[in-house]
């Protein structure tokens, strides 16, 4: 996988980020459209939240924090996932 699009000035701490999900997506990928909105493909399956560590670790690494500071808050079984930056 080639680095993901920097997101870094998205990185502040209580924000909340939209993303849409595309599960089993056949490469992994990050990509903001025209309108602002990000898109990210995984591989990972949807089942026992290993499509959703894999966004978090694909956002984190764009963000250019660790996974650990992102936290899921909405979406856990939707593909329109929302993520708060933690401090």
């Amino acid at each position: 996988m080639r680095k993901p699009q920097d997101l870094s000035e998205l990185a502040v701490p209580g924000a909340r980020i939209a993303v849409r999900v595309t599960p089993r997506g056949g490469r992994e990928a990050l990509t903001r459209d025209d309108a602002g909105a990000i898109h990210i493909r995984v591989t990972a399956p949807p089942e026992d939240g290993k499509a959703n560590e894999a966004v978090r670790k694909l956002l984190a690494k764009a963000l250019r924090v660790a996974p650990s500071r992102l936290t899921l808050v909405g979406g856990a079984t939707a593909r329109d996932k929302l993520f708060r930056v933690e401090p």
